[in-house]
């Protein structure tokens, strides 16, 4: 089985490279790492280049739906069985890849989630998020009738058959939430697995705390939207 690590980065000099480091220190051949640079203006690529490690660097900046896809049409492309989503800001700890990847070897899920929320331990990220995960879930539950209590995370295993649907078609803003309810509608299995995140050191988040409201809103209507897609199709 061929995996691949998809690393979307937007100037993330301060947390990449201990990452990386991270991820070497797995030693399994069989794990190849991308970072997918989305136009950064700092010096993530070349920390990146002096690694060792392949990047692939936009020639504009395409927010997290098209970093995270160029990575699932590299992946396609390259005939990848199973390709996991790690953000750049070192929150996802690399050593439970095998607890993502598990679940997909035994062909017990399409997608496997590292949710923070099973066991509650470690970072459980801020008040004003969390709340807007708790949404997203309720909301998620209410469509697809499965809870799904980390819905947001960016830390994520997916089979050669999700690898194929998210090269084809991926949300562009805020595309976690979506692309769960996405995949539902595809009639794919979903799981979660147990992970304990950490707070990001330094850089900063894509999602600012003044664009709440809109995220909420934009990712509802879009999750609204494509399940009623779903329903005329």
């Amino acid at each position: 089985m061929r995996i691949l690590v998809i690393i979307p980065a937007y100037n993330e000099e301060e947390n990449i490279e201990a990452l990386l480091y991270k991820l070497k220190l797995l030693r399994k051949p069989n794990v190849d790492v991308i970072v997918v640079n989305d136009f950064s203006k700092d010096n993530t690529s070349k920390i990146c280049s002096q690694a060792g490690v392949r990047v692939i660097d936009l020639p504009c900046n395409l927010g997290i739906g098209g970093a995270v896809q160029t990575g699932f049409k590299y992946a396609k492309l390259q005939d990848y069985d199973i390709a996991i989503q790690v953000d750049g800001d070192g929150q996802h700890n690399p050593n439970y890849i095998s607890s993502l990847v598990e679940p997909l070897m035994s062909q017990e899920a399409d997608m496997v989630i590292g949710s923070r929320y099973i066991e509650k331990r470690g970072f459980q990220s801020t008040v004003l998020r969390r709340i807007g995960i708790n949404y997203f879930s309720y909301l998620i539950k209410i469509l697809i009738k499965q809870q799904i209590t980390d819905p947001t995370s960016g830390f994520r295993a997916c089979n050669k058959k999700v690898i194929s649907l998210f090269a084809d078609k991926y949300p562009i803003d805020y595309p976690e939430p979506e692309s769960i309810v996405f995949l539902k509608r595809k009639n794919l299995i979903i799981k979660e697995v147990p992970v304990i995140m950490k707070e990001r050191t330094g850089g900063t988040s894509s999602i600012k705390s003044f664009r709440t409201a809109y995220y909420m809103i934009k990712v509802s209507l879009a999750i609204i939207i494509d399940m009623l897609r779903g329903q005329h199709t």
